[in-house]
Parts: C-alpha cells; structure tokens; sequence
C-alpha cells in the first residue's frame, strides 16, 4: 500500500516537508520544487481560501498527498503552482517560462475543472432537497456531472490532481469544523469518491469516504468505530498476519505463485453493507478480508481447501461464482471463517484471469459498487478500464509524457457536456450544434428555437459545441423549424433524435394542411346543400369513418367524392335502374361469362360494370360488386371504406364478384407522392411514369410551405408493374413517400 501523509499540520518543518516532496524524483527535479515553493509562498502569503485553509497550506498539503501517489515531478509542481494564475497578473505565462509547458497545462486544467465546482455544488445541494421527487432523474444527473469531470481534462492526472485537492479540503475540515463541509462532504459522495474508485485510486477511495461519512453521520461513525473495537494499524497487523500463514500454507501443497494481499474494510464501507443487508455490525464478515490470485481453476479449489482447513468456514457464507458465474460473467469463490480469536475473515478465490476480468473488464467493481447497469451503446466501461490499465502503467515508465500520449487516445471525445443557464448538464454527442442541444432539453424549446447564445455570445444555430460551454437558447412565442434544418449540408443537425423531431413536425403539418382543405370542401358542400346544421362527427360515423378528421381526408385525398357525401346527408337511396337489375337470381356463371374488364359477376353473364373511382380496383386485389341504377355494377375493393358504408346501408344490393381468367388490358389507380418541394420536382417523377410506359391521365399538385402532394391517376397493367414504380419514386430526391391510394 501507497504511504500517504495524513496532515500538512504534521510537517511543521518546511524542510522536511520538501525533502518528502521529492522523494523519488532527481536532484533537478528536486530543485525546481524547491523553486516552486519559494515562489509560492510569496504569492500565496497568508491569503485564504473559501473553505478558511490558507492557500499555501492547500496547496502544500495536496503537494504531498500527489507525492504519497508517487505521480511524476510535473504533478507536484502542478499542486503547488494551482492558485498562482487567480493570484498573480499573467500567472500562468510565468508558470510556463520557469516550469514549462506540462506544468502549465495541468495548472491550467485544474483551473478549468474549478470552474465547474459552483455548478456540481449547487447542483448536489438541490438533489439533496429534491431526491425524494425525482430520485431517477437525480442520479442520472450525477452520472453526467461524473462523465463531464473526465471529458473535461486532456490528462487524466488532473483529475487525480482534483482527487488529492478534494481530500486536503477534508482532512482541514476534520481539524477546523465549518458548516460548509457537510455540503462538501455531500458532493465528496456524488462525484468524486466514485471517481476514485472507477480509477482504482483506493489510497484516496477510502479516505475521501470515510472523512465524508463522518461529517454527515457523526454519531453512526462513533458507534461503527467504537464496534471495530480494534486501531486500523491492530486490523493491518491481523490481516498482515493472515496472509503470512496462508501463503505459506500453500507453498506446501505446491502453490509457490500465489498472490495473497487484504486490507481492511473502512469504515463507510461497513456501513453500507450494513444498510444494503439490512443487517447488525457482528453479521458483517467482510470487515477483514482476503484476496488469493492463483494460476488455475484447479488451484483455486485447493487454495479454498486450505483456507477451510486452516479457520472454521461460516455457514451459508460460501459462494461459487465459477461454478454458477454472476450475470455479468463475474467468477470468483467467496467464503467467510472464523479465526481462532472469533474474528471473522472474508476470502476471495480467483484465477488471473478472473481477476483481469473483474478489474478491467464488463463485470468492474465500481458498477457493483454503485448498482448501475452499462447500456450497449455505452462505451464509457471500455474508458474507464483503460484509464485504470494505465494508471497502473504508470508506476512503470520514467517517462509520464508516454502514458499521458495514451491517455488522450482514450479521452471521453464522443460526448460534449453542455450547462443549461439553470445549471443542469446536458451530454450529446460530439459535433452536436445549439438547435440539438434544444430539441434535448425538449422538444418545444427546439420547435422555438430561433438563436443561440454560447457563453453569453450571440452564435451561430450550426455551431458545434464543447464540453463545459453554457447554452441559453433565444425563442419565439410561436411557430416551428426551418427545412434549412433538414439540409445536411448546412450542419444544423447532429443528432438523430433532433432530425426525427423535426420531420414528425413537418408530418403533421402536412397532416393539417389536409385537414384544413377537406374541411373546407365538406362545409362548402353543405352549405350548398342548405345543411349547415348537419352534425359532422354523425356524418362520419354514418359514412364508416371513426371520427370527422378522417372524412375530411378522405375527401382531401379524393378517396371519398361530393356525390357520396350528398347521398349520406340526405340520407336517400343510391340509384339503382331496375331495368337493368331486374329479377336477377343466384348461381354462379362459368368461367367464360367474363365482362370487358375481366370481371365475374355471380348470376349475371353480360352485365355492364365499372371500376369504382373511390378505390380503383387492379388484379389481383380481392373485389367485390355494388348494384347501381343506370351503371349496372360497380366494383369496388374489398376494403374500400366507401364500399363498407354502401353494404350496411343496401346489403341487398351487394353480388359477389372476381377477377375472371383473362385480365389483360390496363387499369386506372391514384399515386400519391409527397415530398420536400423544389424545382424540377414533378420533371423527375414524370420521367420515372415514362420510363415505366405508366399513361398519366390525371395530375393533381399543392405545394404549401415548402411540401409537395402529387396526386396522378395513371393507367397500370398490374399490381407488380405498379409495385415496381412506386419502389422507382421512392429514389427521387426529396420523396419522402410514394403509394397508392
């Protein structure tokens, strides 16, 4: 285990205090310290803090915990020099030209991750008054706070950097008590103990827990303590003493490779078993614990042999995770025993492998730790796992510059993290512009976007943002986006979910010009009529419609004429010519009793029939005939509404009928098209009907607020012939759908 020294207090003597500084680090190394200091603590003088510790003693204090972490000569500068810009006029030119560029790079990022301290203070103080109220979108917040700390540092050991800082703060609470560290203690807990352990960074892990567990929960602290019964340096001394006996007894049995470490469970760490089990301190066996790294699945059954023949095991306290691995692939066996002084002792038993994976890989501790589950799209575990692999790396290489050069390989670049002028941070992808961040605060906002302020700056909408930046978007009263969104080339927008929201509004705006003009047509037709009083929403249902919006399509469209609307007010009769009905029975007809169209009529064998105009029937569909006056039979598709309404009105006028053997010869159908309008729209779609050897015998165009509704009724020979053309439509640029009506 890494020492680290607990107290700046301590170090009354500065020079012992520097020669700790340097340990590990060449005598030019150590001199530039020596510089930095006295440079320092001229600038610094007795100025202090928010939190009431002197800069100097900070900035010390961190000084020594980064040394304790053994990170290289730049970072211990870099702890020293990280007031000096807010105190000193060009502060970090002057860095820059004493210490150089490294160091000025790290000051420089501890200076930006302080930036965003007022943001995660205020935001963990009013999720700890509104947890109760919304406590899933409060821990995703969190999260996001989490991701942001890393996205916003080129060089990971700025947030180690932020970490050791953190804990100063802390350990200076532990000795001048102030109302503000219960709020510190609290944010502690949110962001950054997570953040020390997802990197593995223990030594800070455990002290950046505890110190925050006993300023919120004082008197549980006492009481786990006081339980403990027993020094942390008496529980070292146990766990060292457990580990000496188990090693050797597995050298005897020939497992000469095996790793066998422990620690001490902390104290805040107690208490949250305590609290997730729901159970009293003496049914905590884990408070000891030990960890054995072995070879092969074999050896690990031998090692949990010894570990049960050495101590007595605990009942119901034994678990196989390499027989039955966790969800997450995690394996590993898991005992607890009793020592011969009644203590108990946690033991974990696992191959090399097992333990890369449980480390490093999807089953990492830190989700266990902290209930979470990784999506599939979320590549934030593949990050953190490097992160840690390197931060192990590092102990390794003299030069820190190589592991840094890998660590901006793995830098958190797919996602930005945006502030809200509220405060709240918002993560979208990167190259994400203000009208994304918009429609991701909500879709309205995004509707009403109209300007983007980015740090208070008047921006362009098709600026790509940055991590850290603060967005206020400008919005009108009323209104919706511009096509110009849509155009990929002009980059307003990066994420598909701004793309889909603003093609749904298009969608129904279309829908609503429809609306509005089959409206029109309906109220004019009865006004005509003189039956203006007539209730709309009874029409439709007569007519078969669910609701009077879908008659006012149908009639927009076309699907539904003037003359059935007429029929269904008056509530008359269709015509019917019984000359040519007549005393018609029922029988079916040979195949040869086929009509122009070949068209079957049951019972009839040349009798006079037409396609009906509302659905356009073309073979194969299934069809079937409506008896009219002086129109002999009209067919119809079989699920053409108007056709529904006909048959529950004159059931008796309905005769069945199918396509007959010989069905060449062409067929009227209605195509309709809508689209992005531009010019040449209808050239592009003509020629496609033209290469097809498609007659167009009707056209019908609108073209509102940027879209197009085609309508062409066109003469086809069949419905694989018609399949083919609307797949052709499809490919013209600005089609967004082509079908029959």
């Amino acid at each position: 285990m890494v020492s680290v020294i607990h107290s700046v207090a301590a170090q009354s003597d500065l020079e012992h205090s520097l020669q700790t500084l340097a340990e590990g680090l060449p005598q030019a190394e150590a001199d530039r310290l020596r510089q930095a200091a006295d440079l320092v603590r001229e600038v610094y003088g007795d100025k202090p803090l928010g939190s009431g510790e002197s800069v100097w003693g900070h900035a010390l204090g961190m000084a020594l915990i980064v040394a304790g972490l053994k990170l290289d000569a730049d970072c211990r500068l870099a702890a020293l020099l990280f007031a000096v810009p807010a105190l000193r006029d060009q502060g970090l030119a002057h860095i820059e030209k004493h210490f150089g560029h490294a160091v000025v790079h790290l000051v420089d990022g501890i200076s930006r991750l302080s930036r965003v301290r007022p943001i995660t203070r205020n935001f963990v103080a009013h999720s700890a008054e509104s947890s109760d109220k919304n406590p899933q979108e409060m821990k995703s917040q969190v999260e996001v706070l989490r991701k942001m700390l890393l996205a916003m540092v080129e060089d990971i050991r700025v947030v180690l950097l932020r970490l050791a800082s953190r804990t100063q703060t802390l350990r200076y609470y532990a000795d001048e008590p102030d109302d503000l560290r219960v709020q510190v203690a609290r944010e502690t807990l949110e962001l950054y103990s997570p953040l020390a352990n997802r990197l593995g960074v223990w030594e800070l892990k455990w002290e950046l827990e505890d110190l925050s567990f006993r300023f919120l929960h004082p008197a549980i602290y006492r009481q786990i303590a006081q339980q403990l019964d027993e020094k942390r340096t008496e529980r070292e001394q146990f766990i060292a003493e457990a580990v000496k006996r188990l090693k050797a007894e597995l050298s005897t049995v020939g497992i000469v490779n095996a790793e066998v470490y422990g620690r001490p469970k902390h104290i805040y760490s107690i208490w949250n078993k305590m609290r997730k089990k729901d159970v009293g301190f003496s049914e905590v066996y884990d408070v000891r614990a030990l960890r054995v790294i072995v070879d092969e699945i074999k050896d690990c059954y031998t090692a949990l042999g010894i570990v049960h023949h050495i101590w007595s095991p605990i009942s119901k306290e034994f678990d196989d995770y390499i027989s039955n691995p966790k969800g997450n692939d995690y394996r590993s066996l898991h005992t607890a025993v009793h020592c011969p002084d009644g203590r108990a002792l946690e033991v974990q038993i696992r191959t090399r492998a097992m333990h890369h994976h449980a480390e490093l890989g999807v089953a990492a501790h830190w989700r266990y730790k902290e209930g979470s589950k990784a999506t599939p799209e979320d590549r934030y575990d593949e990050k953190i796992a490097w992160l840690r692999q390197l931060l192990t790396w590092r102990d390794e290489v003299a030069d820190s510059s190589d592991w840094v050069k890998h660590y901006k390989q793995a830098a958190f670049d797919e996602t930005v993290y945006i502030l809200t002028p509220q405060g709240r941070v918002v993560d979208l992808p990167r190259g994400a512009t203000p009208v994304d961040f918009a429609y991701r605060v909500h879709t309205d906002i995004g509707h009403r976007c109209r300007g983007a302020k980015i740090d208070g700056v008047l921006s362009p909408l098709n600026t790509p943002l940055a991590t850290g930046q603060r967005v206020e978007i400008i919005l009108a009263k009323h209104g919706g986006p511009s096509r110009d969104w849509l155009n990929p080339t002009l980059g307003y927008l990066n994420t598909h979910r701004a793309r889909v929201k603003v093609r749904q509004w298009f969608a129904g705006l279309a829908l609503e010009d429809t609306l509005a003009e089959g409206r029109a047509v309906v109220s004019r037709e009865l006004q005509r009529m003189g039956q203006t009083s007539v209730n709309l929403d009874d029409l439709a249902l007569r007519m078969g419609f669910a609701k009077s919006e879908d008659l006012f399509i149908d009639v927009a469209r076309a699907k539904l004429n003037l003359r059935q609307l007429q029929v269904a007010v008056r509530g008359t009769e269709m015509p019917v010519d019984e000359r040519v009905l007549g005393d018609m029975p029922v029988r079916r007809v040979r195949a040869s009793d086929v009509a122009e169209k070949g068209v079957l009529i049951v019972g009839v064998g040349r009798l006079l029939t037409q396609m009906a105009g509302c659905c356009k029937p073309v073979p194969p569909d299934p069809i079937i005939g409506f008896v009219t006056r002086g129109k002999g039979v009209s067919v119809h598709r079989a699920d053409c509404s108007n056709f529904g309404n006909m048959r529950s009105l004159f059931p008796e006028r309905v005769i069945e009928t199918s396509w007959g053997g010989h069905t060449d010869g062409v067929f009227a159908v209605d195509i309709v098209i809508d689209a992005h309008d531009r010019q040449g729209l209808l050239r592009d779609v003509s020629d496609i009907l033209a290469r097809e050897k498609i007659n167009v015998i009707a056209v019908n165009t609108q073209s509102r607020q940027g879209h197009a509704h085609m309508s062409f009724t066109a003469e086809i020979d069949s419905i694989p012939h018609l399949n083919r053309t609307l797949t052709l439509l499809h490919t013209v640029d600005g089609v967004v759908g082509a079908r029959r009506a």
